[in-house]
């Protein structure tokens, strides 16, 4: 047998024996463009425990240039040890990699390689990359490292939510990624960012989901959340 195989069929087997059924009932129905049959039923913290132990053992290197994968939680799996990676160029080079191969929304939103917050400047240009690639979960994941890691003080420019107003997409989690953007930069930086509200530069749909998912923030003060009210965009 091919030795990614073997590999391959040790993690399934290891994966398998943490599965959880009720767990699994219930994850199915948050990402419902997953088929249930690839979904095990692993606890994400678990998992993530399991990544750190695996990046240790040398299959994960097999492991890792193994794909498509059939799991769910092996891409999840995957999503983490790419996490893990301490050379920025070669942790870019894996997302890339992978990043084709990202089905759902919870694949995309979980990881955050801490490498990247040690190269926030050249990060900027693959994420304009990112965001510029028409496929979904690669613009959310753009639009996602965006809101992580550039809405502090200290990271924050007035260009990024620019860039994310310029995203125009049918894609539900594309639009979802754009109003949780703004949501999100509304509680760290309002008063760059109240004006695209003001001025109704979001499409009406994530205009209303970003007000939506600020109104239900405890980061959002409550004169904020009347004022925004009354911003909401009515047929």
């Amino acid at each position: 047998m091919d030795r990614r195989k073997a590999v391959v069929q040790q993690v399934q087997k290891e994966l398998f024996a943490m599965q959880d059924e009720g767990y699994r009932e219930f994850h199915s129905k948050l990402i419902p463009n997953v088929d249930p049959e690839r979904i095990i039923g692993v606890r994400t913290p678990q998992l993530r425990s399991y990544a750190r132990q695996f990046a240790k053992r040398p299959e994960a290197a097999d492991f890792i240039q193994q794909l498509p994968h059939t799991y769910y939680e092996e891409n999840n799996l995957h999503a983490f040890l790419i996490e893990q990676i301490k050379d920025y160029d070669t942790c870019v080079a894996q997302w890339n990699r992978f990043l084709p191969y990202v089905d759902n929304w919870a694949t995309c939103d979980m990881p955050v390689p801490k490498v990247f917050k040690k190269h926030l400047p050249e990060l900027l240009t693959q994420i304009r990359q990112w965001m510029d690639s028409g496929e979904t979960y690669t613009v959310r994941f753009g639009i996602g490292m965006l809101m992580r890691l550039y809405l502090e003080p200290e990271t924050f420019s007035e260009e990024y939510p620019r860039w994310v107003a310029a995203v125009h997409s049918e894609e539900y989690y594309i639009n979802m990624m754009v109003a949780w953007y703004f949501a999100t930069a509304l509680a760290k930086q309002w008063e760059a960012v109240i004006p695209f509200i003001e001025e109704r530069r979001l499409s009406r749909w994530c205009h209303n989901k970003a007000i939506q998912k600020a109104v239900e923030s405890s980061r959002i003060k409550p004169e904020q959340k009347a004022y925004l009210r009354g911003l909401r965009w009515n047929k």
